[in-house]
């Protein structure tokens, strides 16, 4: 792979030119890759972490000023759907991204490029280096790339945001307080399974399991909304 090319290529694909390459490089840098190149300091994962505050801040201020009728819980189911692993995947399709992402041998020969969860990551990822390389103006004309131009809230259910839903059970009582505990991951770079522990007041209240941390805490807050029997928020 030719890494600099990699990276012009895909900046003409997204329309925008990077200051520092490096920021770029590292965004497209999967822990598989970061892991097998010893030059390569930092994976993609502290900047997947800023990508999701800035992508929910440009989402949030479009819906807020645009769907003005909505009420809050509403405003959050929709603001779900348009962030969510499968809106992001779907979102990556537009500029290819899973052509552009370096990936380790073991995660190139197992579909990497094809998985939700390392492509939606890697979208992210982008957003933030685009965040810190320009400010927020061009990290929002990105997002707003790929909202749909039609966004309709009544099918912003198709996406089960239980963590939304075991929140709205929980804050009827505000002294009552949720967190969500990475307890542990296992396997491979290329087949990670991710363990999450949801808490109420430090009670373990629900344990979720998946191929991304944010899966592992959807599927925690689920069991927890079974386990308090609230099948209608399923």
């Amino acid at each position: 792979m030719d890494e600099q090319r990699n990276l012009s290529e895909f900046q003409k694909r997204i329309g925008y030119k990077f200051k520092n390459e490096k920021l770029l490089y590292e965004a497209l840098s999967h822990s598989s890759y970061a892991n097998e190149n010893k030059k390569l300091r930092n994976s993609n994962e502290r900047l997947e972490f800023l990508g999701d505050s800035v992508l929910s801040i440009v989402v949030s201020d479009y819906i807020f000023e645009h769907f003005k009728h909505l009420p809050e819980g509403e405003l959050t189911k929709l603001r779900a759907s348009l962030v969510c692993e499968k809106a992001l995947f779907e979102f990556s399709k537009k500029i290819d991204l899973g052509r552009y992402i370096f990936l380790g041998k073991g995660e190139e020969l197992t579909g990497g490029r094809e998985r939700a969860s390392i492509v939606s990551d890697a979208m992210e990822a982008v957003i933030a280096a685009i965040y810190l390389d320009g400010g927020i103006e061009p990290a929002r004309k990105h997002i707003m790339g790929f909202l749909p131009k039609d966004i309709d809230p009544s099918h912003s259910n198709t996406f089960h945001d239980y963590k939304t839903a075991l929140q709205e059970v929980i804050q009827k009582n505000p002294e009552e307080k949720i967190e969500y505990f990475l307890k542990g991951e296992e396997g491979p770079d290329h087949d990670k399974r991710f363990t999450v522990q949801v808490l109420l007041n430090s009670n373990i209240i629900g344990t979720g399991v998946g191929r991304s941390k944010k899966s592992a805490e959807q599927n925690a807050a689920r069991e927890a909304l079974e386990l308090m029997g609230l099948k209608d928020k399923l």
